[in-house]
């Protein structure tokens, strides 16, 4: 039986966390920038915060969805895929931007030149680490395998060893499948990357107390990562050129300097193009070009 979600406002908010892997640091940094608490210890399993009305669990990657969509955690962060295959009560209510993979399937080299497709795949075994994932993938393509066998790890040696026909695993850089005399095949299965989840239907009085904060202040962080602010002295003549370089979110501030023919600005302008700005607004005839780091915001 599911736990019921809590909405006493007094309760904190139950957050899962991975606690190992390649979501787990990046995961924690996050929070810490959200101005969360974080284990000191590697060793500590819950954590309480109650400065932010938050308690901490920290669990397999793997089972974080199945906590949350249970209803016995109110909110975790993992993997998109790791979500999809617990096939649990739980949905995606935030994009993260790191932990970033591609999940494709991947067979003998030599049928895959011969055109090896999903269709080829009925009647065949599949080794994966993701079985939930791939069996409802085959299912929405109309495809029948004939078994889907689930490995913990070195999925890419499955074929070589006649434990499989294909592979379905997470592909980067594809060298890996190279030396074990495979290649990927198909579109894409999914793109993942870490993601927010909540139990499905948590909404209206269901929602849990502390989650809208969680999400601003991550969505805070997330957006402070993307954009610097810039703030820079430029001539009046060329006022509305400089706002066009650098219009802000809503509009950039402007405010008045001593000298009346000159006027001071602030913005936030996307991180990656900061250089390029800088330059744009240097040969407009601005000065005094200055950036810093957004820590966090709130839009």
């Amino acid at each position: 039986m599911s736990s019921p979600v809590s909405t006493d406002n007094s309760a904190p908010l139950r957050i899962a966390v991975p606690n190992k892997g390649s979501l787990s640091e990046p995961a924690a940094q996050l929070l810490r920038e959200a101005g969360y608490a974080t284990r000191r210890e590697g060793r500590e399993l819950v954590l309480a915060d109650p400065e932010n009305g938050a308690e901490f669990f920290f669990l397999r990657p793997r089972d974080i969805a199945l906590y949350v969509g249970s209803g016995t955690l109110d909110v975790g962060i993992t993997g998109r895929d790791l979500l999809l295959d617990s096939r649990a009560e739980a949905d995606e209510v935030m994009q993260l931007g790191f932990g970033a993979s591609t999940f494709r399937f991947a067979g003998p080299a030599a049928r895959v030149s011969e055109g090896l497709d999903v269709s080829g795949l009925a009647g065949k075994r599949i080794a994966t680490s993701y079985a939930g994932l791939v069996e409802d993938h085959l299912a929405a393509a109309g495809v029948s395998a004939s078994a889907v066998v689930r490995l913990d790890g070195a999925v890419e040696t499955a074929v070589q060893l006649g434990v499989a026909d294909a592979i379905a695993d997470v592909v980067e850089t594809g060298s890996t499948l190279r030396s074990a005399g495979l290649a990927v095949f198909g579109e894409p299965i999914l793109r993942s990357e870490a993601v927010v989840i909540t139990r499905r239907g948590a909404d209206g009085p269901a929602r849990p107390a502390g989650l809208e904060v969680l999400l601003r202040r991550i969505q805070g962080v997330l957006v402070a990562r993307q954009y610097v602010m810039v703030d820079y002295d430029v001539p009046r003549e060329h006022l509305d050129a400089a706002c066009a370089l650098t219009p802000g979110l809503e509009s950039p501030t402007v405010a008045p300097l001593a000298d009346p023919a000159w006027a001071a600005v602030r913005a936030m302008v996307p991180r990656a193009g900061t250089n390029k700005v800088m330059d744009d607004l240097y040969d407009l005839g601005a000065r005094a070009i200055l950036v810093t780091t957004i820590h966090a915001c709130r839009l």
